[in-house]
C-alpha cells in the first residue's frame, strides 16, 4: 500500500522534546527543592527572632567595624591625593644672580617636559609685595640692600606631582647653577602616606581576623541548630537522604544569616556616617579642607552584603562538615 503523501512524518522535533522532558522536570524540581528549602530555612530563623536578631547583630557589628575603617582610610587617601596634587616648589636663588640669570635658569627649568609652569618674582617684586603685606615699610627703610632673593615659583605637571616625582625634580632644580635652596613641603605628606600604609594593612588584618570570628559564630550558631535537630537528620538517613540533601538546610540557614548580619552591618555603617559628617564638615570647613567621609554606594552596599552571605555560608559549611558526619542512622540501633 503506498504511502500516503498527505500523511505528515514523524515530527522529530517533539521527539527531542520527549527526549528532554525528563531532564526538565529533573531540573526544575530540583530548583523547586531548593526554593522549598530556602524559604522553609528563613521561616525557622523567624520563628526564633530574638536569637536570630543576636546572631544578625553580632555580625553586623564584626562587619561593619573594618569596612568604617576602611571608608575612612578611602577618604585620607582622597584628601592627601588632592594636597600631593597641589604641591609646588619654591627655588631660591643666590643673592649673587642677576636678573637676566635667574630669566635664564627660569627657562631652562620651562623646557623640562616636567614643569607645567614656572613663575619668576624678582628680588625688589618680593620685597614690594612683603613691605605692602607686612606693614613693615619703616623698618625695611633701615635695610642698607634688599635681603630678598629671587625667587621660582615651580608647578610640576600633572602626572609628576607624586611624592616620588616631586623628589625627582627637587634633585634636577639643585643640580642647576646659582640655586641655593628647593623647598617643597611634601614631608609631612610622606609621613602622612607612610601611616596611612601601616593603618591600611592593620585595617586589613583586622577584617580577616573579624571575618574568621563572623565563620566561628555562624558555625556555632549551625552546630547548635544541628544537634537540635538530629532526630530529624537521623530520620532522614534511614529512609536514604543524601548528605546533600541533609546539609541543605544548614547551609541556606548560613546563608540567611549572612544576608541579616549584612544588612545590620550596612544600617551600622550609614547611622555612622550621618551621625559623624556634621562635626567632619565643621572642623574640615575651619582648615578650608574638601574632607568628607565616603560611603558605600550601591556597589559598595551590594559587595558587603555578598561578602557577608559567603562569610555566613562558609561557616555553616565548616559546622556541617564537622557535626553532620557524626550523625549516623547506627545511633538508633545502638540506643
Amino acid at each position: 500500500m503506498a504511502a500516503d503523501p498527505r500523511q505528515k512524518p514523524d515530527n522529530p522535533r517533539g521527539a527531542a522534546t520527549r527526549t528532554k522532558s525528563p531532564i526538565n522536570n529533573q531540573a526544575r524540581s530540583y530548583l523547586d527543592h531548593h526554593r522549598k528549602v530556602a524559604r522553609a530555612s528563613a521561616q525557622r530563623l523567624l520563628k526564633t527572632p530574638i536569637a536570630s536578631l543576636m546572631t544578625w547583630t553580632v555580625m553586623g557589628v564584626a562587619l561593619a567595624l573594618p569596612v568604617a575603617l576602611l571608608l575612612l582610610l578611602t577618604s585620607l587617601q582622597g584628601v592627601s591625593a588632592g594636597w600631593e596634587s597641589s604641591a609646588r616648589i619654591t627655588a631660591y636663588l643666590n643673592m649673587d644672580t642677576s636678573v637676566q640669570q635667574a630669566r635664564d635658569i627660569a627657562r631652562e627649568i620651562d623646557s623640562d617636559g616636567r614643569i607645567l609652569s614656572v613663575e619668576l618674582v624678582e628680588r625688589d617684586q618680593a620685597l614690594a609685595e612683603f613691605r605692602a603685606a607686612s606693614g613693615l615699610g619703616d623698618a625695611l627703610d633701615f635695610l642698607g640692600e634688599n635681603p630678598l632673593p629671587h625667587t621660582l615659583l615651580i608647578t610640576p605637571q600633572e602626572n609628576a606631582r607624586t611624592a616620588e616625582s616631586v623628589q625627582a625634580l627637587v634633585t634636577f632644580i639643585e643640580g642647576l647653577g646659582r640655586v641655593d635652596q628647593v623647598q617643597v613641603d611634601l614631608g609631612w605628606l610622606q609621613r602622612l602616606n607612610a601611616m596611612t600604609d601601616i593603618l591600611a594593612r592593620a585595617v586589613w588584618a583586622l577584617s580577616l581576623l573579624l571575618g574568621a570570628a563572623v565563620i566561628l559564630v555562624i558555625g556555632n550558631t549551625v552546630r547548635l541548630a544541628i544537634e537540635n535537630r538530629r532526630d530529624e537528620i537521623l530520620v532522614a538517613k534511614l529512609v536514604g537522604g543524601t548528605d546533600a540533601f541533609v546539609r541543605r538546610p544548614f547551609l541556606y540557614a548560613g546563608a540567611w544569616f549572612g544576608l541579616g548580619g549584612g544588612l545590620v552591618a550596612w544600617v551600622l555603617i550609614q547611622a555612622s556616617l550621618w551621625w559623624l559628617n556634621g562635626p567632619i564638615e565643621r572642623l574640615a570647613a575651619l582648615y578650608r579642607s574638601e574632607f568628607a567621609l565616603q560611603g558605600l554606594g550601591f556597589e559598595g552596599a551590594a559587595a558587603l552584603i555578598i561578602i557577608a552571605m559567603l562569610l555566613g555560608w562558609l561557616g555553616a559549611w565548616v559546622a556541617v562538615k564537622r557535626h553532620l558526619d557524626d550523625i549516623e542512622p547506627g545511633e538508633i540501633a545502638g540506643g
